[in-house]
């Protein structure tokens, strides 16, 4: 039975990922831009109704909400060839249009507003749906609507739906760039509480670090935001194959998260991806083993998070999908290859194995690569991330910066208590990870 899962996209950045994720979805699954199966696709054992839901003529529609407080995105995603691809129902823009001002406060306080709305397509979504595992939202955490919109839901959902699995795909601001969002690390923080506090699992991909692959790995010259959406398209899909290409393990949401996360505190995952492909860019096609991708996955260059891991930091857990044409025997030589090098360190309280889930690559889009790998990793210099975040919120702090901005609305009318527990509560994060490099917890 299908575990299906149901995706929000929030603001700006959740709805311009999703749009690239559904465009995956369909060139994977041979299903064309209005939602028929095309003639080709039709006797595939993949597993389409883990994300898609069949209309009553038989065309695919995505289990997906998108929600936006300015039209902008949501309306190019429309005008463009995947347009007829969505459920016009399930698609939420602000009556005013005037957005939430790159402001978390606004973007919560209009979620309070709006909360009927969305929460009636959720529920219409969940009733459609045989045996709901869980949500996925996509969003960012450094503006206004995918943050504090996002946050909203975040908590919405964890009272209304206890039960089911709360996933995020967190994309986070480059720290080390002056941004055009000045309140970027109050918009962060403030979210990071929501994350910590009410998802299951979050997804780390960091804006630096997508720049940086799309510029070194790729060698494109001026990444835009396209080549970054793919990328991160890219790990979505690769992160869902066990899902919608079932094999014996790792076939639903669960049984992929739980051993990634022993400690529930600790439930921020890296990612890293191998080999990197473009469509714009033409590269020079390599030999690939499971070995080559597996040694390259350990890399910290082909990581979509910014860490500088220090002697201490180690691995709480891994998790790889390789997807191809992959004998089981070659993963085991590969597993102890790495063990004797000692490439990895793991935390000196738990188990350190790599564990590997193998996976069909989709027959309707052609690889250039026979093997390419997916690693979902908890590592405990995230936390270093976290502290970045800290550190530049406690320099806006210290001269009570823009907090005018915030004081408008409701929710700081009567203090600013909501910071001070949003730093406390990341602040514990990050002691949380650093306790996970001792002996004993």
């Amino acid at each position: 039975m299908p575990r299906e899962i149901i995706t929000i996209q929030t603001g700006q950045c959740g709805n311009q990922i999703g749009a690239q994720f559904w465009q995956q979805l369909c060139q994977e699954h041979g299903i064309s831009a209005d939602g028929m199966l095309e003639d080709f696709a039709t006797s595939g054992n993949d597993r389409k109704d883990v994300f898609f839901y069949q209309a009553d003529d038989d065309h695919y529609i995505p289990r997906s909400i998108l929600v936006d407080l300015e039209p902008r995105v949501i309306g190019n995603i429309m005008e463009s060839q995947y347009g007829n691809l969505y459920n016009p129902e399930n698609i939420y823009l602000s009556n005013d249009g005037s957005g939430a001002g790159n402001n978390w406060a606004s973007g919560y306080a209009q979620g309070e507003r709006i909360c009927e709305d969305i929460m009636e397509m959720l529920d219409r979504e969940a009733d459609n749906s045989d045996s709901l595992e869980g949500f996925n939202l996509l969003h960012s955490i450094a503006g206004g609507t995918g943050s504090g919109l996002g946050s909203f839901l975040l908590e919405r959902l964890s009272d209304r739906y206890p039960k089911k699995l709360l996933q995020t795909y967190s994309v986070f601001p480059n720290n080390d760039d002056s941004s055009d969002v000045v309140v970027q690390p109050y918009n962060s923080l403030l979210t990071m509480k929501r994350l910590a506090k009410n998802a299951d699992c979050v997804m780390v991909l960091d804006n630096a670090a997508l720049t940086r692959i799309v510029a070194d790995r790729m060698h494109i010259q001026n990444p835009d935001i396209l080549h970054t959406n793919q990328l991160v398209s890219t790990v979505l899909s690769a992160s869902t194959t066990t899902l919608r290409y079932p094999s014996y393990m790792n076939n639903d949401l669960a049984s992929m998260i739980a051993p990634l996360i022993p400690v529930p505190k600790c439930h921020f995952i890296s990612t890293a991806y191998t080999p990197f492909t473009s469509n714009t860019s033409t590269k020079v096609v390599r030999k690939t083993t499971v070995l080559d991708v597996m040694r390259r996955l350990l890399q910290s260059k082909n990581r979509l998070v910014s860490t500088t891991p220090s002697k201490s930091s180690c691995y709480i857990s891994i998790l790889n999908i390789i997807q191809g044409d992959v004998e089981p025997t070659e993963v085991h030589k590969s597993l102890l290859r790495i063990r004797e090098r000692r490439i990895a360190q793991f935390i000196p309280w738990g188990p350190a194995s790599i564990q590997v889930a193998l996976t069909k690559k989709s027959p309707y889009t052609q690889s250039q690569h026979r093997v390419s790998g997916l690693m979902m990793a908890n590592h405990t210099s995230i936390a270093g991330l976290f502290s970045r975040t800290l550190l530049q919120y406690d320099r806006l702090r210290k001269r009570n910066a823009f907090l005018d901005l915030y004081r408008r609305e409701p929710m700081f009318a009567d203090g600013l208590d909501e910071f001070d527990d949003a730093r406390e509560t990341v602040h514990d994060l990050v002691n949380e990870y650093r306790a996970c490099e001792n002996e004993t917890l």
